[in-house]
């Protein structure tokens, strides 16, 4: 009996993917206006297992989308959005062109608009959901907040990112979530915790933009333009849950206090208030004011399956977060006009310091120079004329070290004109068998609450020694030589004139230690000689991993210990040129 013959690619693997082309052809939509689409609903290409098979025989590079997400769009109402607006932008450039201006008014007034909310809500189902995907939104936003108002993208969108990144700034400090800061080339990494979730991202340079010609802005900004929606949403629930106004508002601050004694307007109120707010020198507005006697201590319960040491371990480190909270408590701050304001100011207020700045640098200045109850003064110049005894004077780089050790870092190290030690990455976490650099054994000691030792003068004051005394020591070295030749000639002559004598043997104790290590070697070697071979060959790579980290650790720490005694001759030459 025959049955029904099937037509090869209907069927399978082939059936489950669609190629780009045919997506648009089904949706009616332009290239951008489905890439538009597919980057908002979040929509990406897939690579098929068997790409031949898909494409039905050909080895031609497709791009190809699952079946079921481009059937996912067919109802998707920003799609209607997206013609209406073909439509208009068509009968606009017909007003145009017939200089027909009432109606380019008209069409103006009633452009189509569309609104995202709804995207947001179907592709985080929950808020948690939305803040461990804040990552990429957050270093999106933070990157247009700093674009000039050129024709790259639009001046709103750039005034948006602004104000929501400085809103999102505001509320770490207010709940003092910041954890980790680094320096790096690309940019400033932060990291944050936020509702129980670790956030990161990264803030440019404020440095001049020079645009590169290689880079799509219409991609970036239609990622933009729905990590803006998102953002808004997540600063408004994070505002609810720590009891604060949304849109901000400054406690204690009036409008009219916002501009300049003369009486000439400064700015819009509303763009001198947006400017007092991104100072970050100002704590936030409560709904409610908080009372401290409502406080009541949270009960703690042990979490099942939780033993006696993992519960302790885990009330240290909460007892060690809460102590980073008030890192900078009772300290204050005054910026020079050269370091990076923004960047310190945040972290600064972020662990409960106060800070200011000169008022010609920007709004916002609580306090002047001449402040005595400034403790310290953060200068990135080689010297300052004027020192006000009882000051500290340091680098930036102390706060952001400080807040990475979790505590307050000595001073000394941060001095104006001294050479800074390296800024280590919170980031990077050893492991066993990985190299460690002296500055960070150094720092673990501090945390420890240990003195670490101070190699530099002690190396210093033996140089000083070695010197002083290295021609004594070249005199006496060769009365010793000969006198040892004199001692191992007499022990010659001694020994043939010595009559054989027979001793009694002595009892001949066995190392316990030595035999279990033996023992256990044995017994690793044979359980090695037992295992399969596929086991065998997984175990060998792990063994070969291992080593190779062995290796590049001893290779950096010999790389190290080159660069230690380089730089040491170099300082004993300039301490001999200076002698001179």
């Amino acid at each position: 009996m025959g049955g029904v013959e099937k037509k090869k690619y209907a069927r399978g693997s082939a059936t489950n993917y669609i190629t780009r082309n045919k997506a648009r052809k089904k949706l009616q939509l332009s290239l951008a206006d489905f890439r538009r689409l597919c980057i908002l609903k979040g929509i990406y290409p897939h690579e098929p297992k068997h790409k031949k098979k898909v494409n039905k025989g050909s080895t031609a590079a497709r791009t190809f989308y699952l079946l079921k997400d481009i059937k996912f769009l067919f109802h998707e109402p920003i799609v209607n959005k997206f013609r209406e607006y073909k439509v208009f932008v068509r009968k606009l450039r017909k007003a145009y062109g017939k200089s027909e201006w009432n109606s380019v008014e008209r069409l103006k007034d009633n452009k189509p608009r569309y609104r995202l909310d709804h995207i947001v809500k179907e592709r985080y189902p929950t808020f948690i959901d939305a803040v461990r995907d804040l990552d990429d939104a957050l270093s999106m936003c933070f990157l247009f907040s700093t674009f000039p108002r050129t024709g790259k993208c639009h001046v709103q969108t750039i005034q948006l990112c602004r104000r929501l990144t400085v809103e999102f700034f505001n509320y770490v400090i207010a709940a003092r979530a910041l954890r980790k800061v680094f320096l790096s080339i690309k940019g400033i990494y932060y990291q944050a915790e936020v509702m129980g979730q670790l956030v990161t991202w990264i803030t440019p340079y404020a440095f001049s933009h020079n645009h590169p010609t290689d880079v799509d802005y219409r991609v970036m900004a239609t990622f933009t333009e729905f990590y803006t929606t998102l953002l808004g949403f997540v600063n408004f629930r994070l505002y609810q849950s720590l009891n604060l106004h949304y849109p901000p508002k400054i406690e204690g601050q009036a409008a009219v206090e916002l501009k300049p004694e003369e009486g000439e307007p400064y700015a819009l109120d509303s763009e001198s208030y947006m400017e007092k707010l991104s100072a970050l020198s100002a704590s936030l507005a409560r709904v409610v004011a908080p009372n401290p006697e409502d406080e009541a201590k949270v009960d703690e319960f042990p979490v099942d399956g939780e033993s006696t040491e993992q519960e302790e371990a885990r009330q240290k480190e909460q007892e060690a977060l809460e102590k980073q909270k008030k890192l900078f408590e009772g300290l204050r701050f005054f910026l020079n006009r050269e370091v990076p304001r923004e960047s310190l100011a945040f972290v600064i207020r972020c662990f409960g310091g106060e800070v200011s700045w000169d008022k010609s640098v920007c709004i916002g200045a609580t306090y002047d120079v001449t402040d005595p109850a400034i403790t310290h003064q953060i200068v990135d110049r080689p010297n300052i004329e004027k020192q006000v005894i009882g000051r500290c004077y340091i680098q930036p780089q102390w706060v952001f070290d400080s807040v990475n050790a979790r505590l307050r870092l000595p001073v000394a190290d941060y001095f104006i004109g001294v050479m800074l030690p390296p800024h280590l990455s919170p980031f990077v976490t050893e492991k066993d068998g990985d190299y460690i650099p002296p500055e960070k054994m150094k720092l673990l000691a501090l945390q420890r609450g240990e003195e670490p030792e101070e190699d530099s003068e002690e190396e210093e004051e033996e140089d000083d020694e070695d010197e002083s005394e290295g021609s004594e020591v070249e005199e006496d070295s060769d009365k010793e030589d000969e006198g040892r030749l004199e001692k191992m000639e007499a022990q010659r002559s001694q020994s043939k004139n010595l009559p054989v004598k027979v001793t009694a043997g002595k009892v001949f104790k066995e190392d316990k230690r030595r035999l279990a290590e033996e023992q256990q070697s044995e017994e690793k070697r044979l359980a090695i000689m037992m295992m399969k071979k596929r086991e065998k060959y997984l175990y060998k790579k792990i063994m070969f991993g291992k080593k190779r980290k062995i290796r590049e650790a001893n290779k950096l720490a010999e790389k190290r210990k080159a660069h230690d005694a380089e730089a040491k001759l170099e300082k004993k030459k300039t301490k001999k040129a200076r002698c001179k």
